[in-house]
């Protein structure tokens, strides 16, 4: 009896949140970005589903769906969004950042490397419309933190399908902006995945609920691993 005790908690290994973890696959090479969810580049890449607002209470109707891959220079991450009715600004000019994006429909990663300074990361956003905004967000240090003086460099892909009720949003993240280290195979890098979905009252999708009415709680991220 007692040896059956013994082996079973020297051979019980904890069950991983596999729900954290989100896998990025290797592309051999960059690629365009078309917004494409059938495409080569997409079709099989790894992906996480956010249903749930940020105090974890499920969401009605059809999940976020986001898939990432990455090459020797990027990070490439692909949002899947149905959706009701969608919030769009009117007069959209994607070739220049939009201030306060998220006052309307927009995909959002939170992407932090410094695993002692969580409160530390950056911000990357995406439209329907193609339009963007990056952040330099430091939660320990806001008066002192770049915000959107910082420019990461990175590019985006909206595109509406509106037969379907499916909106894309696709970016394209140097990793140069995020890390100071060329990624490799079993690199991890902290994450919050969100979205901001239609009209009043708007739904606040996240992959990893945080607990708050913010997605700003770094405590509550997710990790991305590179495989």
């Amino acid at each position: 009896m007692l040896f059956a005790l013994f082996a079973l908690l020297f051979f019980f290994v904890p069950a991983v949140d596999t729900s954290a973890v989100l896998e990025s696959a290797q592309a051999m090479q960059e690629f365009d970005l078309t917004a494409d969810p059938a495409s080569p580049q997409w079709a099989k890449a790894p992906r996480v589903a956010a249903d749930r607002d940020y105090l974890g209470k499920p969401i009605a109707g059809a999940p976020t769906e986001i898939r990432s891959r990455w090459t020797k220079q990027n990070l490439y991450l692909l949002y899947i969004c149905p959706y009701d009715e969608l919030n769009l600004k009117p007069d959209p000019d994607p070739a220049k950042e939009t201030p306060q994006l998220w006052n309307w429909e927009v995909a959002e990663a939170f992407i932090g490397s410094d695993f002692t300074h969580i409160a530390r990361y950056k911000e990357f956003q995406v439209s329907p419309q193609s339009e963007w905004v990056d952040l330099d967000i430091d939660r320990e240090n806001q008066k002192g933190q770049a915000g959107m003086k910082w420019n990461s460099g990175y590019t985006v892909k909206g595109r509406i399908d509106a037969q379907a009720k499916v909106w894309y949003g696709e970016m394209r993240i140097p990793f140069a902006a995020i890390d100071s280290r060329a990624p490799q195979a079993g690199r991890e890098f902290r994450i919050g995945l969100y979205r901001i979905a239609g009209r009043e009252p708007k739904k606040f999708f996240a992959w990893r609920p945080t607990g708050q009415t913010s997605f700003h709680v770094p405590q509550a991220f997710g990790t991305l691993r590179l495989r």
